[in-house]
């Protein structure tokens, strides 16, 4: 550390891992131990003495003080900071003197507390006590001392777990049992979950083989890992394990106006919440159409991989001591997964991305694995990136969250008379011609709303892209959408090749049938 480098530092005032202290005293030691106790607890810090916090004024330690600061430094990280920390002491000539520069490291022994037993974190350039019983979960997790998911949830029992659910979880993993006694997977199917540990054991219970892999505890309690895997209704014992997912207009999160916004769907286990949110990501992302043949269902814009790679990975490591949900974001030039919970204590992101696995939940992770697809190996961020160039990786501090951005690609623009061309005009998609685009105004107002061009096919045997169009209509969608998300020009053409016909055919149905020139109007699937 030189001179020169604590100036910069002390040009951009107080921050979460910069202190400044103009004197440290007998007097003021216990503010200096809060700091030392908050930096342990936090990222780590530095305190430089000899700058006045207030002013930012030089005023460098006298040969005298500089030995009496070193030393009183050194006993209140031992005496005073329980259990107690190195610090490392590094002195700085300056014109008149000598700043004195400590650095305190993230404590490995988390939560550090004062010798009057109050537990300090940093907040921003100044510190605050710690209450929250989860938030001291939260730093003996972070530092490996417990897990969380291993935590009993009390008043459970098996009769709140999901039968089938836990019949999926024992036939996978005891699949080598079965394969030696040659049991197929459909006759697995129809037997009971007590039928299936049978095979594996004539003296086994269900109970029993849960709680020698270690998900439910000896007294029959579930643990937080098996309501959060096989529960059949976790929220009523873990509201936060569940999941917000909104599909924005626009790019802004303060933004207004949605697409398409989840509510208490996404309540369930694991495996429900996993099919909802990459449900609710299949539905809102557009398709890009690869091949020229009109069955072709088109690719995802973004990787399915990807994306399940990153949900899973939410699932099993978030943090289950953060009272937040997940939050997954779709804006029109991005996709934000918000996981809770900070990457494990000495994880980089680049560790992270380069298939360094510290499991922060352990029970998770080593049964979620029979449940959810993933390897277990640790490479599923790595297997990401490869897929996927545009992605980013956050371990957002202030937010305490781990953030995942996928950059989206912007839509494409069509030459032709657009939708949006039609929709302006008040003219409703049947309006539009094979030839010029747009119908006459004559022809719409000779009731072209009521004519049917296709003659209705059975569902099993449409095209893949119309079956894609239809549950993509699960909600309403302007036919600008719904030409975005199958990978096509947003043109008057495809709005007649991919969409009239849906409507014709009955499986669409105009959201302001009175009304087919508005505007506003927008398409749905039509309930039977």
């Amino acid at each position: 550390m030189t001179l020169e480098e604590i100036l910069r530092l002390r040009d951009m005032a107080e921050h979460t891992g910069v202190q400044f202290k103009e004197r440290v005293t007998k007097e003021n030691k216990s503010e200096v131990v809060a700091e030392m106790v908050a930096m342990s607890n936090t990222r780590g810090g530095m305190l430089v003495v000899g700058i006045d916090d207030k002013t930012g004024r030089l005023n460098p330690l006298s040969y005298k003080e500089t030995q009496e600061v070193t030393a009183l430094l050194g006993n209140l990280a031992t005496d005073n900071v329980i259990p107690g920390i190195l610090v490392d002491v590094v002195n700085v000539q300056a014109e008149g003197g000598t700043l004195v520069v400590a650095t305190i490291k993230q404590g490995l022994n988390k939560p550090y507390h004062d010798n009057n037993g109050v537990v300090w974190v940093k907040q921003g350039a100044d510190k605050r006590k710690v209450f929250d019983n989860s938030e001291l979960i939260a730093m003996l997790a972070d530092n490996g001392q417990m897990y969380p998911d291993t935590l009993p949830v009390r008043g459970t029992s098996i009769k709140d777990l999901n039968m089938e659910v836990v019949k999926e979880y024992l036939a996978k993993r005891f699949a080598p049992v079965f394969s030696l006694q040659n049991i197929s997977a459909d006759e697995l199917h129809k037997m009971s979950a007590e039928e299936v540990v049978k095979v594996i054991g004539a003296e086994q219970t269900v109970e029993n083989v849960l709680k020698n892999v270690g998900l439910i505890l000896a007294d029959g309690t579930l643990t937080v890992a098996a309501v959060v895997l096989m529960g059949e209704y976790p929220q009523r014992w873990l509201p936060v394990f569940t999941a917000r997912c909104i599909s924005y207009i626009g790019n802004s999160i303060g933004g207004s106006e949605f697409r398409d916004k989840s509510g208490s769907d996404a309540d369930g286990n694991a495996v429900h919440l996993y099919k909802f949110i990459m449900t609710f990501l299949m539905r809102n992302l557009r398709r890009k159409q690869v091949e020229a043949d009109f069955n072709s269902p088109g690719e995802l814009e973004v990787s399915t991989t990807t994306l399940s790679e990153v949900v899973v990975n939410c699932i099993l490591h978030r943090s289950y001591a953060a009272d937040s949900p997940l939050r997954i974001f779709i804006f029109d030039n991005r996709i934000e997964i918000h996981s809770p919970g900070l990457l494990p204590q000495g994880i980089t992101v680049e560790d992270a991305t380069h298939g360094v696995s510290v499991p922060r939940n352990k029970l998770l992770f080593s049964n979620g694995i029979h449940l959810l697809p993933y390897t277990g190996a640790g490479s599923g961020l790595t297997r990401a990136q490869l897929n996927t160039p545009n992605i980013k990786f956050e371990n957002d501090e202030r937010l305490k969250e781990f953030v995942v951005t996928i950059w989206r690609e912007s839509d494409e623009v069509g030459v032709e008379a657009s939708v949006e061309d039609v929709e302006d005009k008040g003219l409703n998609v049947r309006d539009i011609d094979k030839g010029s685009g747009v119908r006459d105004k004559g022809s719409v107002e000779a009731g072209v709303e009521g004519e049917k061009h296709s003659e209705r096919i059975p569902y099993a045997k449409l095209p893949g892209v119309q079956k894609n169009i239809i549950q993509y209509c699960s909600i309403p969608r302007s036919a600008r959408e719904i030409l975005a998300y199958i990978g096509y020009s947003n043109h008057s053409k495809n709005v007649l090749r991919f969409i009239t016909p849906l409507l014709d055919m009955g499986y669409l149905e105009p959201t302001e049938p009175d009304k087919p020139r508005s505007p506003k109007q927008k398409y749905r699937k039509k309930q039977k």
